[in-house]
């Protein structure tokens, strides 16, 4: 189930799906500060002209100037460690300017949105292990000129390219050894390989398939957590699609497919993974709307991005109904192997019970006739000093066997003998009251009636 991350195409590859700057960004590559954990933490830095145009900028922090507005990103590493080893990732590349409680307000784990320090930040930080593919961590600390992003690991689309110069504007050509055999290789369009065909049917996209470059903050907002529900988005499409080639599996799988499943506990894993989706949701569903209710006061948001939150809210909404049906089906599976394994269990009973019919009365009659005793039948033992000991034996287990029975049947015998007595004291009592209210009525009329002398 931990394998959504690992099939992310990298490299060379993710370059051709989303392009990081536009075609005036200088090809200098940014220039960071030291950082005490060099190669770990991946850093962007960008500046918008508020004309659909951005540059790459030194790590500085600052904001901008004029219609300028500024950008900073922080990718988290997706490995193993403790949540202060995040904090202490982020003191090293943001402060100063940042204090320590702006730190905290973004590595913490929970759902918060709030002011902090003149800042609005945000934040829906899943508190599951850093490792798994299931956790999700995106903060955000927004002022007027300038934004500040944190991310668990790298997330889709998070970057930009101009309108016709991504992957997803291009006519596709499939890949075709073929060809290469034959020397033809002069075939018009983008050449996709399958695999990167098949990471592309996993992903989410928006009606527009490219993402415009931001012209405001509240654009850049919008684009900051659209990217958000896009990756759960896609991370439940690829869950949907396993879920769907599982069924396939066992509609034509066996005993050694279905034995393999239950012992690898493959569907509770997929259900605790769904349940760590939907609080992630939650998370969404608890902020996103209180963000906006914010940002509403905010001159310098647009009103036309706070309908485009509207929307993504009601994404998320639709997502976590998405998210409880594929929980429900998960369950219906489980439920099916648990009544298959049953029904296996129940059968291996029925042969056990069956030779245990078989091989009863045989014990039974080695039992008996096995004893050390006297008088046994067919056994030439007519001594009369112990001829009666046979008799004597199964005098006693035949007791032995009524006394069991006994106990067995006591408490039925007990709770008939009870209701007998109650019943026949209910009938006794409603005798007596009923002679008690005829005297009762007796005497009454016999008062009421005047005496004639």
């Amino acid at each position: 189930m931990d394998s959504v991350e690992e099939e992310v195409p990298s490299g060379g590859e993710m370059e051709e799906l989303v392009r990081p700057s536009s075609t005036n960004v200088p090809a200098s590559v940014n220039e960071h500060p030291t950082s005490h954990f060099s190669g770990m933490v991946r850093q962007k830095a960008y500046v918008f002209d508020g004309f659909g145009n951005y540059f790459n900028k030194d790590w500085d922090l600052g904001e901008g100037e004029g219609k300028e507005f500024c950008w900073y990103h922080v990718e988290l590493p997706k490995v193993r460690q403790k949540c202060c080893q995040s904090a202490q990732h982020l003191i090293d590349v943001l402060c100063p300017p940042l204090k320590l409680q702006d730190i905290l307000s973004l590595a913490s784990n929970g759902p918060f949105c709030g002011h902090v320090d003149g800042a609005l930040v945000f934040r829906v930080n899943s508190p599951g292990p850093i490792s798994s593919s299931f956790t999700f961590r995106l903060a955000a600390r927004i002022t007027e000129k300038s934004v500040i992003t944190v991310s668990l690991g790298r997330v889709p689309r998070l970057g930009f390219s101009p309108v016709g110069q991504s992957l997803l504007s291009e006519i596709p050509s499939v890949e075709n050894p073929s060809n290469y055999k034959r020397g033809s290789t002069n075939r018009s369009g983008i050449v996709i390989k399958e695999h990167v065909l098949e990471f592309l049917l996993t992903m989410n996209h928006s009606e527009e398939a490219d993402n415009p470059v931001p012209k405001s903050i509240s654009n850049l907002v919008v684009h900051v957590i659209d990217t958000h529900v896009d990756h759960l988005e896609d991370v439940v499409t690829k869950l949907e699609m396993e879920l769907e080639t599982v069924e396939l599996e066992l509609d034509r799988g066996g005993f050694a497919l279905k034995k393999e499943m239950l012992d690898d506990r493959r569907f509770p894993k997929m259900h605790l993974n769904l349940q760590r989706l939907l609080q992630v949701i939650a998370h969404g569903e608890q902020v996103f709307p209180r963000v906006k209710e914010k940002c509403l006061s905010k001159s310098w948001f647009l009103s036309k991005d706070i309908n485009s939150l509207d929307e993504l809210i009601g994404r998320l909404r639709r997502l976590k109904e998405n998210v409880g049906f594929l929980a429900n089906r998960v369950t219906a599976i489980q439920a099916g192997l648990d009544s298959w394994q049953s029904e296996q269990i129940n059968k291996k009973l029925y042969y056990l019970s069956f030779l245990s019919i078989v091989f009863l009365p045989l014990s039974v009659i080695t039992g008996v006739f096995g004893m050390n005793v006297g008088g046994v039948p067919w056994t030439m033992q007519n001594n009369p000093e112990v001829k009666d000991g046979f008799f004597k034996v199964m005098v006693l287990c035949v007791a032995m066997l009524l006394l069991v029975l006994l106990c067995f049947l006591f408490p039925i015998l007990y709770s008939h003998v009870m209701a007998w007595y109650n019943k026949r004291f209910l009938r006794r009592t409603w005798s007596h009251n009923r002679r008690s209210c005829r005297r009762t009525i007796g005497i009454q009329e016999r008062s009421c009636c005047p005496r004639i002398d």
